[in-house]
């Protein structure tokens, strides 16, 4: 399957990791940090552990959340000096961690 299948929150694996989409080109790792997702990767859904269901889904409101909060580090990505560009990052990752 292709990243346009998924809906955002949709959990699948490429290269050996697994991701929720989080919006059009761009998903989320499990152990945190945003990638963008090639168009013409082939990406394996992810069912539920145990089951043999439909992949499992992150809950939209969640898949929205990351979303927003993706859009708003990039924002505050340009708004912050050089210096404090790996504090941010580690915000993000904690963040992330948090709510993972």
């Amino acid at each position: 399957m292709k990243l346009q299948h998924f809906s955002v929150g949709e959990r699948f694996e490429y290269e050996g990791v697994i991701y929720v989409k989080t919006g059009p080109l761009t998903a989320c790792g499990e152990t945190g940090g945003q990638r963008m997702i090639p168009r013409h990767a082939m990406l394996r859904p992810v069912a539920a552990p145990g089951s043999t269901a439909a992949p499992e889904t992150v809950p939209p409101a969640q898949g929205r959340v990351l979303q927003a909060f993706e859009q708003f580090y990039r924002t505050c990505e340009m708004l912050v000096t050089v210096e404090a560009q790996a504090e941010l990052q580690a915000a993000r990752q904690r963040f992330l961690q948090e709510i993972g």
